[in-house]
Order: C-alpha cells, then sequence, then structure tokens
C-alpha cells in the first residue's frame, strides 16, 4: 500500500477552503512517511480545478469527470471512490467531516471493509507508523485517540477549521479515472436543489459565527446580530441554538449542536444562549467564545474565554457601532 489521498470536496464551481485544509494534513503526513499524496476529485467538468490542488500540496490528481457525477448522489460517489481506492490502493484515505464527508466517508469504510475515524481534529503519525486520530467524545468532554492497527487503507473524516491551509507547490499530475457508475445501483435521485439565499457563507466553514438563543426573544431580532456579522466581514454568519430553530425564528441550516452543525471559527459570539451542552458540543472547538447573557449564573460563562453579563439588546448594537468606527477590526 502506498499514497496518501484525500477527498476533494468542490460545489457551485469552486472548491471548499476544507479541501485545502486536507491538504495540508495529508502532506505533512506524506512527508513524514516518504509516500505521495493524490487528491481524489470527483465532479463534472471539474479538471479546472486539479492546477488549485497542485498549488496546496497535492503531488498528483486522480480525476473523475463525468456527466454522471454532476450532482452528488452517495451510491454514484461512494462506487467510484471504492473503485479508484481498490486499484491504487492507498494506505490512508482522508475526508471532510462536512455533511458530504460524513455521508460518504462510513460508507466508503464499510464498502472496503476497513475502520474509520470520525470527526477528527489532529492526525499524527504514532511510534508503530500508524497513525493516531485525536476525535471529541461524550458531546466534547472527552477526547480518545484512535488507531487503526490493520485496518488498511486508513479512513478518517477531519472537521473544517481546525487545520491550517498552506501553499505548498507541487507537480499536481493529473491521473484521469474512468468514472464507471451502474444506474440500477443508484437508489436515489436528485429532484431539487433549494439554497438558503440569506446565508453569507457557510457555518462550517465561516472565520466568525454569532449566535443567537431564547433570549432573542423572536425571530425579527436576529438583525441585529445581522448587521454585526455585516461589519465582521465576508466570512461572518449567523448560527442559532436548538431552542431558537424548534421555536421557528431559524431554519434548521444554521443550527449549532450536537443535532445541528458542528463549527470551529475562529471566535464565536453565543448571544442569549444559556450553554446547554449540547450546544456546547456543536461549537467547544472555537479558538474564542464569547457569552452575551443577561443572567450571570448562564453555564455559557464558564466555556467562554469572555463573558459580558448584561441585555444583548443594547450590547450587540454597542459592539456593531464601534466595529463600524474601527473598519470592522
Amino acid at each position: 500500500m502506498a499514497g496518501i489521498w484525500i477527498c476533494a470536496e468542490q460545489r457551485d464551481g469552486k472548491l471548499k477552503k476544507v479541501s485545502f485544509e486536507l491538504l495540508g494534513v495529508g502532506r505533512n503526513l506524506a512527508d513524514k512517511t516518504g509516500e505521495e499524496l493524490a487528491a481524489l476529485l470527483l465532479g463534472s467538468g471539474v479538471e479546472m480545478f486539479a492546477p488549485e490542488l497542485a498549488k496546496y500540496g497535492a503531488d498528483k490528481v486522480f480525476l473523475a469527470d463525468s456527466p454522471d457525477l454532476k450532482d452528488f448522489l452517495t451510491d454514484s460517489y461512494t462506487s467510484v471512490i471504492c473503485d479508484a481506492v481498490r486499484a491504487n490502493d492507498p494506505s490512508v484515505l482522508l475526508f471532510s467531516a462536512t455533511a458530504m464527508g460524513r455521508d460518504l466517508s462510513p460508507r466508503v469504510a464499510a464498502r472496503l471493509d476497513t475502520g474509520l475515524a470520525a470527526d477528527c481534529t489532529e492526525v499524527v503519525i504514532n511510534d508503530t507508523g500508524s497513525l493516531t486520530f485525536k476525535r471529541p467524545i461524550f458531546a466534547g468532554k472527552l477526547f480518545a485517540n484512535v488507531v487503526l492497527d490493520t485496518a488498511r487503507p486508513q479512513i478518517a473524516s477531519v472537521r473544517p477549521n481546525v487545520m491550517p491551509v498552506q501553499e505548498n507547490p507541487k507537480s499536481g499530475e493529473v491521473v484521469k479515472l474512468e468514472a464507471r457508475v451502474d444506474p440500477s445501483r443508484v437508489r436515489t435521485k436528485l429532484i431539487e436543489t433549494k439554497k438558503d439565499a440569506g446565508a453569507q457563507v457557510d457555518l462550517t466553514e465561516a472565520r466568525v459565527i454569532v449566535s443567537g438563543g431564547r433570549g432573542m426573544k423572536g425571530p425579527e431580532n436576529f438583525s441585529i446580530l445581522e448587521e454585526l456579522t455585516s461589519v465582521l466581514g465576508t466570512d461572518a454568519t449567523v448560527g442559532a441554538s436548538r431552542s431558537a430553530v424548534d421555536a421557528g425564528w431559524r431554519p434548521h441550516s444554521d443550527q449549532v449542536g450536537q443535532t445541528g452543525k458542528t463549527v470551529t471559527p475562529d471566535l464565536y459570539i453565543a448571544c442569549g444562549i444559556s450553554g446547554a451542552i449540547q450546544h456546547f458540543a456543536g461549537m467547544s472547538s472555537s479558538k474564542y467564545i464569547v457569552a452575551i447573557n443577561k443572567d450571570p449564573e448562564a453555564p455559557i460563562f464558564k466555556k467562554a474565554d469572555y463573558g459580558i453579563v448584561g441585555d444583548l439588546f443594547e450590547i450587540v448594537p454597542l459592539i456593531t457601532e464601534e466595529l463600524r468606527k474601527s473598519g470592522g477590526e
């Protein structure tokens, strides 16, 4: 077995940032093991992305470009990925822990009869030459070190926004794969795609997230959070707690937490969120957590790096105004 592989993710005509993060992880591993780093790229009309993958460290790009792969369908993508792995025998295959990666990685692992370490925040090589995958467990209260001793390839999904992105230009040789998709094995059909027009940036890739909870008191009040994100930059967006989503104030796509999305922004601002463990499970890996709540006993303050006790309807607009004066910094 040879080769460190990452599964690149593209959507809406561009590569997802997490693809470059995976290349950074893979490049470190490949340099230590002396193996090649390859990116597996699936889609239709996606060959143009190969130079960009090479720019961030790919020695080789395995390209499965077919009209059958234009839309993401789990059965189609799983089949093509497994065929490519069987034909080339890599030792490691890394996915992103996004909706797509969480869907694909367990199916690919099961099809290849190997193991999977899911939702990892760190990947290192241990003394025996196997990889050790660090992942949170019990809603982020503990971390487990997972070793796949005999399972090959070693498959893992890595959380977005936890690994650095670094340019490391390599040759990026393109190897075209024959993307064979058996229509009889595709059990689903894409009827329609609906996009959330209001989202500035995907929660899982946002650098800054401003989330609102029950303390927002109603859907109309989320406008003050949207105003704050507008001055924080294009990589800032609004999130919500489960209570706000259950109340119908925000769509489920905005939910952060154990039953929503797991996020890892540089800055997470929790407004009117008490801090249930289920919510904390989804944002505990944030680099900095700021809590704004009028209840000084709110559990969120135990986890926050900075806390402000007060009325969010007064504090958030003040922060927004100060950021405007300083140019958003």
